[in-house]
């Protein structure tokens, strides 16, 4: 501001999922798609009522040379970090990702006194699959149901691949009966699908179980309870959302 007078400002990101706005848009005003050796790295607006002098925009790409080095780096960095806390085959987060996030979530439940509940999800009879058709279509088969899974809750629930043939939903600020509420649409969604590999029908379904966090609630127990209900779900016939 001190060296480019403006109105507002705007910056975004796609690579970051980030749309950042400050102040009021004026009538006037200059972009520049960001960008180092074909390496995309956002759009920066600016806005103000008078128009921008030849002056005005020589300092603010003088400005823009000083910044778009240090920008590539965070995004490189950024990259980096998803990989690390993404399956590649589901596009969900990994168990990796999952134990920081929930270590953070349960602090924030309790410091707050919110809501915290988990969903696990684990794919009825997925090793009949791999036996029967080969791993090709299970690996079809788990991109498929993460697919539903993600297709199903809401924007601010996280979806994360917990090891082999099951998934973990974190559900924030959420009670029991919402989570119940939320498993039991997972599971239809996911008996709905039909799939076709070559000449094969396949019909899936899941077993889905619910936890919510109490107050005596460390990490470990929070699973275990969610895990349970899960079993639960199968030793009961499958195709059913248990809750503990």
């Amino acid at each position: 501001q001190s060296y480019i007078p403006h109105n507002s400002v705007e910056y975004t990101n796609t690579e970051f999922n980030l749309a950042f706005k400050r102040g009021v848009i004026g009538r006037h005003s200059c972009s520049y798609a960001l960008k180092v050796e074909e390496q995309q790295l956002g759009e920066l607006k600016l806005t103000r009522s008078q128009r921008f002098s030849k002056e005005d925009l020589h300092t603010l790409e003088s400005l823009l040379c000083c910044l778009i080095y240090p920008l590539r780096n965070a995004t490189l960095f950024h990259q980096a970090l998803q990989m690390a806390y993404t399956d590649p085959l589901t596009q969900t987060h990994n168990r990796a990702a999952f134990n920081d996030m929930l270590d953070r979530e349960i602090k924030r439940a309790n410091r707050f006194d919110k809501p915290l509940s988990l969903i696990f999800v684990d794919i009825d009879h997925f090793k009949t699959v791999n036996d029967n058709f080969g791993h090709a279509c299970g690996d079809m088969v788990l991109a498929t149901v993460a697919g539903r899974i993600k297709e199903t809750v809401r924007g601010i629930d996280i979806v994360f691949r917990f090891g082999g043939e099951e998934f973990v939903i974190l559900l924030i600020d959420t009670h029991a009966e919402e989570a119940i509420v939320i498993a039991e649409r997972v599971r239809k969604s996911i008996e709905s699908q039909t799939l076709a590999y070559g000449m094969e029908i396949l019909n899936m379904s899941a077993s889905l179980g619910v936890s919510a966090l109490c107050s005596q609630d460390d990490m470990h127990s929070f699973i275990k309870r969610a895990d349970a209900a899960m079993y639960k779900a199968k030793r009961l016939g499958r195709n059913r959302v248990c809750a503990e």
